[in-house]
């Protein structure tokens, strides 16, 4: 008998403990799509807004359509690992010509960093482990978030060339 609620008092505790992990992980992921918010609006600000259009070099991106693809894989990615509704489904933002200035395209990268939040903020945190595939990639619903996060944050590293061949210095690094 004392095995047995000695073994139940262990299988609750593990199952707090769990519970507490759970949470604090979905807070620090709010915490670090906030501050990832904040420094993508450093980048979109530093760009003059009239250098959106602005190719690095003619075979890639402009600055806009960079951070319209920071944006939409933001929704979609996050929408992966949260199971929240998609937003822009059917729609490739950086292909849409009327999207493009400097006030579009922030009011869509900062609409993507408000949904990303607010899709952690409302998610169940035991959802985490789910498994979700989409294409050739079937992982967990927490590896799709750390994705979203580590894309989001190579699309705006990328851009912090575009400001610097326009002879502005880029935001400081907000690691913290």
């Amino acid at each position: 008998m004392k095995t047995m609620i000695t073994l139940a008092a262990l299988l609750l505790l593990t199952l707090t403990v769990h519970a507490q992990m759970a949470d604090s992980i979905k807070v620090q992921f709010v915490r670090d799509w906030q501050r990832a918010k904040a420094y993508t609006k450093e980048y979109l600000d530093a760009m003059p807004k009239d250098k959106y259009n602005y190719r690095a070099h003619d075979s890639i991106r402009t600055f806009g359509q960079q951070m319209l693809h920071l944006a939409q894989a933001n929704a979609g990615l996050v929408a992966n690992g949260t199971a929240a509704n998609r937003i822009w489904m059917g729609k490739n933002l950086e292909q849409i010509p009327s999207i493009q200035s400097a006030d579009s395209v922030a009011h869509y990268v900062l609409t993507s960093y408000d949904y990303a939040i607010t899709s952690i903020s409302n998610m169940n945190p035991a959802i985490l482990n789910e498994r979700v595939k989409r294409g050739p990639f079937d992982i967990s619903r927490y590896a799709w978030i750390l994705k979203a996060f580590e894309h989001q944050t190579h699309h705006r590293g990328q851009t912090t060339i575009y400001i610097r061949l326009l002879g502005i210095k880029p935001p400081n690094e907000k690691l913290f």
